[in-house]
């Protein structure tokens, strides 16, 4: 069935439901399909990659919730009085590809408090990653790796 015609089913139940016929409420209805059918099929993109807008509010919760743990970590580091902290850069392999995922990956890193994206290499496969304290470089790749890499490309692909 084309989208089209989904649609204007689900505006048509939407009259029924609601019980008004009005304009307006044909609009809403209309609107809330179309709606409806991008969340369940998502948005294809020209070079056949999809949006899932589901996925990307999945990504958004998972920032939050890193941003705010985040925040926690490094309020904790520096209101200690002995503040061992051990800063350093480490590599971090990309399995993201295009300029877009790229981007908004070293965003969101650089968006968490106690990290920041420094460079991407030139063939693109390897972020710099400059952390507060990087005493466990390995377990902060599996971290980005395991979570803001991985809901990127569920989000995007």
């Amino acid at each position: 069935m084309r989208p089209a015609a989904i649609i204007a089913l689900f505006a048509l139940v939407w009259l029924a439901v609601s019980g008004s016929f009005t304009v307006p409420n044909l609009l809403l209805g209309i609107a809330a399909g179309a709606l409806s059918l991008a969340l369940i099929r998502g948005h294809v993109r020209p070079d056949g990659r999809r949006i899932r807008p589901l996925k990307v509010l999945s990504l958004l919760v998972l920032f939050l919730r890193e941003l705010a743990l985040s925040a926690f970590k490094v309020a904790l580091l520096v209101a200690s009085p002995k503040m061992a902290l051990k800063p350093g850069i480490f590599a971090f392999p990309l399995t993201v590809d295009r300029d877009f995922e790229i981007a908004l990956l070293a965003n969101l890193i650089t968006l968490t408090p106690g990290t920041l994206s420094v460079d991407v290499s030139e063939d693109r496969k390897v972020l710099y990653v400059h952390a507060l304290d990087c005493s466990d470089p390995a377990g902060m790749r599996r971290a980005i790796a395991g979570g803001f890499e991985r809901k990127i490309m569920e989000a995007f692909r």
